[in-house]
């Protein structure tokens, strides 16, 4: 919630918030947000990882990873998802809003098609 607060100060609007990687394709399905924020850690049988790569194999929205995870093994198999961010915990405002820019201006050039 705290995450939420601070991104809505920063002029963001929230979609929704879950705490299960299922839950996760589900709200994404139904609101098609622009950019996802991901939590390496969640509940359920899809960790943040396995839920980003469905999402990015099925739905082509950027995402950033939030974590306090950053064990060799973990960053590895975050990498081959290939990330807009990694942000580890505990971030600050200017951290987040950076990499929600640079995310979003990434995913739209690279969303362009060449001439």
């Amino acid at each position: 919630m705290d995450l939420k607060a601070r991104l809505e100060d920063l002029g963001y609007n929230i979609l929704g918030i879950v705490t299960k990687g299922e839950e996760a394709l589900k709200i994404i399905e139904e609101t098609k947000p622009d950019l996802i924020l991901m939590d390496i850690i969640i509940k359920g049988e899809l960790d943040g990882i396995k839920a980003a790569q469905i999402i990015k194999d099925n739905c082509k929205i950027p995402f950033i990873y939030l974590t306090a995870h950053y064990d060799n093994k973990t960053l590895e198999r975050a990498q081959k998802t290939q990330p807009s961010a990694y942000l580890k915990k505990p971030y600050n405002d200017t951290e987040i809003q950076n990499a929600i820019e640079l995310a979003l201006i990434d995913h739209q050039l690279k969303s362009k098609k060449p001439p």
